[in-house]
């Protein structure tokens, strides 16, 4: 089983406006809702695709309640815990030429909340995913996401950890099944510019020295690098086509690789399933579907 944690989930509100004027009365031109979160997209994308996954993480208030129609809509299987207190958030994307974001904050979570998750993963046995996505709400400690891989790593669960800097840094001592940044992320780490596959490699392989089992590094238009555990280093050109929306993409990168690997068991297989799902989705105003994937897939 697949289970996707989502600790902050939100409905985006994306807006169109011709011509937004600051401090004047603007109107929309097109509006719609989708349900975010790196953890939830991650699970959208695998239900797509026909894999079973379960979407976890918490959820608060009238818009919390919209959250979870929205994924009952989609048949999305989950389990997320309610908070008596707050509300989810909102995250506003205004598009007029440029694109402009305003993210709400959020519920207060609290470490008894925290408590309550992990018991949910009780259930989780050896060969299980446990996907870990996005970023961790400030009232949470900020060690969250490495005590979480610290104690089901050790117990055979696959824990993969799509998150940037230290969060992803003080994961690596606990053996992560995979860790998916992209290549600015990457360069960040090290305080390096990295442009091109060759550039990416050896940075990669710091990170699986440090203790990841496995390193995707997604590079937007210029394909993909993953690194595997028995030293294979594999690439991928990037896929042409024009791109509307990159956000999700990277989600949907490993959606499609979690997918892939585990129908195939192959490393290679897996990778171009990650590609095809990432890009799909930046081709897209929203989320492929999994028809879009696969016909992509068979291209490659």
């Amino acid at each position: 089983m697949i289970y996707t944690i989502t600790l902050n989930p939100s409905l985006d509100y994306v807006v169109r406006v011709n011509d937004f004027q600051v401090g004047g009365m603007n109107r929309c031109s097109e509006e719609q809702i989708y349900v975010g979160g790196k953890g939830i997209n991650v699970s959208l994308i695998l239900h797509q695709l026909g894999i079973e996954n379960e979407a976890l993480g918490f959820v608060a208030g009238f818009t919390g309640g919209e959250i979870i129609r929205l994924l009952d809509k989609a048949q999305v299987k989950h389990n997320f815990i309610t908070l008596k207190e707050g509300m989810s958030r909102i995250n506003m994307k205004l598009k007029s030429g440029e694109e402009t974001e305003i993210n709400g904050r959020g519920p207060y979570l609290e470490v008894k909340d925290l408590i309550e998750l992990e018991q949910q993963l009780e259930c989780m046995k050896e060969g299980d995913f446990l996907i870990l996505a996005g970023s961790i709400p400030s009232t949470l400690p900020s060690d969250t996401y490495e005590q979480l891989v610290k104690k089901f790593s050790s117990r055979g669960i696959a824990c993969i950890v799509d998150a940037t800097k230290d969060l992803l840094l003080n994961v690596l001592p606990y053996g992560p099944f995979l860790i998916k940044p992209n290549h600015h992320e990457l360069g960040e780490l090290f305080d390096m510019e990295l442009k091109t596959h060759e550039e990416v490699i050896p940075y990669a392989k710091k990170l699986q020295e440090k203790g990841a089992r496995n390193v995707l590094v997604s590079m937007a238009g210029l394909g993909a690098v993953l690194v595997t555990e028995d030293g294979t280093v594999l690439t991928h050109e990037g896929i042409d086509g024009k791109v509307k929306n990159s956000v999700g993409a990277g989600d949907s990168m490993v959606a499609g690789f979690i997918a892939g690997y585990k129908v195939s068991g192959d490393f290679k297989e897996a990778l171009k399933m990650g590609m095809a799902a990432g890009s799909a989705t930046a081709f897209e105003e929203d989320l492929a579907t999994g028809e879009q994937i696969k016909s992509l897939f068979h291209k490659l």
